[in-house]
């Protein structure tokens, strides 16, 4: 009698990427919408507005592949 060994499973490496998205809604005083952007991300850039994990919006996870 012929014994067939079924084929084990390898284990394989995936990567997966990990997105968080962050929101806040700032109040911004200018003239016109475009300023209004620019005074934002300068707030931004100079940490006086600062994302935290309480304002987490959503999360993906996107599979790259197989190596």
């Amino acid at each position: 009698m012929v014994m067939i060994e079924r084929d084990k499973e390898v284990a394989k490496t995936f990567q997966i990427e990990i997105i968080e998205t962050l929101s806040n809604i700032v109040e911004v005083n200018a003239e016109n919408e475009q300023e209004a952007l620019l005074k934002a991300q300068d707030m931004y850039r100079n940490e006086e507005v600062v994302l935290h994990p309480d304002d987490m919006v959503d999360t993906k996870f996107i599979i790259f592949g197989v190596e």
